[in-house]
């Protein structure tokens, strides 16, 4: 008995984790889409089809537009950035 009690407990667990590790809002990647490349330059408006941001679990902070041209990252850190992903 205690074999089975030992593999629902990991079912549980493994449960628990799943549900808690999932996106933490609509706009959000999952965390295996993190940004290591940034894009220094402005994206015209006309160009951005949606923006989503990645995981928070990514070392950097990033957005990804998807455009005309194909996804894109850039830094949060960029008041435009956050300006257009803010108006979306």
């Amino acid at each position: 008995m205690k074999p089975f009690n030992c593999t629902v407990a990991v079912l549980l667990l493994i449960t628990i984790y799943y549900c808690i590790a999932g996106p933490h809002g609509l706009d959000e990647m999952s965390p295996g889409s993190c940004c290591f490349r940034f894009f220094p330059k402005r994206i015209p408006k006309s160009h951005i089809f949606s923006i989503t941001k990645t995981h928070s679990r990514c070392p950097e902070k990033a957005f990804v537009f998807n455009t005309t041209k194909g996804q894109i990252c850039v830094s949060q850190t960029l008041d435009w950035a956050r300006n257009t992903f803010n108006d979306q």
